[in-house]
């Protein structure tokens, strides 16, 4: 049989659609009953936008955070204040400071800028430490940043989570919030310590009833906060991410490197669906596609292709680690910047995701950057003294995230650093 007959078979038959929506549209079906009562607490999608945006207002968290009393606010007013002076350096500057003389005379490629992106900055002074630093070494800022923190530990943490969202906002960056409710909060009861590791085959997971708790708690901050975008880990909450936008709630999420997605077949199965919950303008809640560790190049090629043919080129960013935890995620070494180079020149859209640091420095530290730090509350890592450790572990990043901007100017290759910080 010719291969254009098999490809014909593959044709979605209108009326299958039709079921489809027949099956989501019924008053009997009841996990979509349980999503619209869910979100019926909050308003209407015009009632908790509003809410959202009004919380989002930078005047509006610096006032929340001057009624609280937080020593964040004076960090706000100076990062204001650096920002407006004009102390951080400019691309341009920055183009000089790696070739030279030569960099006037290079075209770099803007249509293919690689966003620039930190994980995971867990406290608010970290971002501040790292901005006096690179000030001082006329280095570039993250255009995006991962936070994996407990959200109600940040929320009571002296106004840390208000002074982020405002941080985000003076920096023009991007940021995404890791939500409480998900499997390693205790709800999964498969998984443990490395005894029950067949626990984790099928993802962290969020069982039973947990999606319809994300939903809530991600309207919750929303709402509250202004908290736009998530990170997802489970097929269920992604489904729930696509229909919140769908039914008008300007939401965002990205997809995390744990749903393990890695091949090309199950990133079109996750843009197909995209593609299926999207608005009348093409655009899509999944922002951030982070494809598993595994993927290669090709990988990256292939889902870039369908990817551009369903129209999602500019919407749907594929975040991809260039270095990783030291300890307790991949084995090491790991380091993916040359990949990251020889692809990036006809990829587009593409996040360089840092979230560990140079190898041969790691086994330098007293205290090697450990995913499972992550996990960890606040007064356990100071009780311990070990909050410092955590700091160079976070700085040790950024050092990587410099040496990949280099590296892409170096080739001829763009950027997106923190845009009102560098592209002025």
């Amino acid at each position: 049989m010719e291969k254009e007959s098999l490809r014909e078979r593959l044709r979605i038959p209108v009326d299958r659609l039709q079921a489809i929506n027949e099956a989501l549209l019924s008053p009997d079906c009841q996990v979509v009953e349980d999503f619209l009562e869910v979100v019926g607490r909050y308003g209407t999608p015009a009632e908790i936008n509003a809410k959202a945006a009004e919380a989002r207002q930078l005047s509006n968290l610096l006032a929340r955070l001057e009624a609280v009393g937080s020593p964040y606010r004076r960090d706000l007013e100076w990062l204001i204040a650096q920002r407006d002076a004009g102390r951080f350096v400019r691309v341009e500057d920055y183009r000089r400071g790696v070739l030279g003389e030569k960099a006037k005379d290079t075209r770099f490629l803007e249509t293919s800028a690689v966003t620039l992106e930190i994980s995971a900055a867990q406290y608010f002074p970290w971002l501040i430490e790292e901005a006096q630093q690179a000030i001082e070494k006329r280095e570039l800022m993250p255009g995006r940043f991962i936070r994996v923190r407990r959200m109600k530990e940040s929320e009571a943490d002296q106004g840390d989570l208000l002074a982020f969202t405002a941080a985000m906002q003076v920096m023009g960056a991007s940021s995404v919030e890791t939500l409480d409710t998900k499997g390693t909060d205790g709800s999964n009861v498969h998984l443990g310590g490395p005894a029950t590791i067949t626990g984790y085959f099928g993802g962290i997971g969020q069982p039973n009833d947990h999606a319809l708790r994300w939903l809530d708690e991600f309207l919750g901050y929303y709402t509250k906060y202004g908290v736009r975008a998530v990170l997802n880990i489970n097929p269920g909450t992604v489904l729930l991410g696509y229909w919140l936008y769908q039914l008008g709630i300007d939401i965002e999420f990205k997809i995390s490197v744990f749903m393990g997605n890695d091949n090309p077949y199950a990133a079109l199965w996750t843009i197909l669906a995209a593609k299926l919950f999207s608005r009348e303008d093409g655009t899509t809640p999944l922002v951030g596609f982070n494809l598993s560790n595994s993927i290669d190049n090709h990988t990256l090629e292939l889902s870039s292709q369908f990817r551009r043919s369903l129209g999602f080129e500019d919407v749907i960013r594929f975040e991809h680690h260039i270095t990783e935890s030291y300890k307790s995620i991949v084995i090491q070494p790991y380091n993916r910047r040359d990949d990251l180079v020889a692809v990036a020149d006809h990829v587009a859209n593409i996040s360089a995701k840092h979230e560990g640091g140079e190898v041969e420095i790691e086994t330098q530290r007293a205290h090697p950057s450990d995913l499972l730090d992550y996990f960890r509350a606040k007064e356990e890592i100071e009780a311990a003294g070990e909050m410092p450790l955590l700091l160079r572990n976070y700085l040790d990043k950024h050092d990587s995230i410099n040496r990949t901007a280099r590296a892409l100017t170096e080739h001829g290759l763009s950027f997106l650093a923190a845009p009102l910080l560098h592209h002025r």
